[in-house]
């Protein structure tokens, strides 16, 4: 329904939906925290920030260009050699899911949290750093020069 749906607003809305179910196949799959941080992430940032960003757009057929029959065709090859594309690479791969003793519980926070802050505590931090460098530089390139 995201691709057939006629107004841009219930596409967005059908894509949301859609990340629910993604959502709902990471709790399915025991990846509770994936599962959570997709949908605070994806259906509640993005999806918000896209349908702000339509709704406030002026979707008039008049405004809209005609394209041509030249860029209608060369959009069905391309479109085409993407779904071959992607179809030869799905082929490709032999997808076989190893059961393992502990396979209960990989996806849980507490896993997640062992690994994080004791095998890439490092990693860790220096990203830790580069956000609040970051941070930072936005703070200064966003304020205003008092000195001219």
């Amino acid at each position: 329904m995201v691709v057939v749906s006629k107004n841009p607003v219930y596409s967005v809305l059908f894509l949301i939906m859609t990340f629910f179910a993604i959502a709902g196949h990471y709790v399915l799959l025991n990846a509770q925290f994936l599962a959570a941080v997709h949908v605070i992430v994806y259906a509640g940032a993005i999806m918000v920030l896209f349908l702000y960003v339509i709704m406030m757009m002026n979707f008039n057929k008049e405004a809209e260009p005609s394209k041509t029959v030249f860029s209608q065709i060369v959009a069905t090859i391309a479109g085409g050699i993407l779904l071959i594309t992607l179809v030869g690479a799905i082929r490709v791969y032999d997808i076989e899911f190893a059961v393992s003793n502990n396979a209960t519980s990989i996806g849980l926070i507490s896993n997640l949290g062992k690994v994080l802050f004791s095998k890439f505590l490092l990693p860790f931090e220096i990203s830790t750093l580069l956000f609040l460098a970051a941070m930072t530089g936005v703070v200064l390139l966003g304020k205003k020069n008092t000195h001219s």
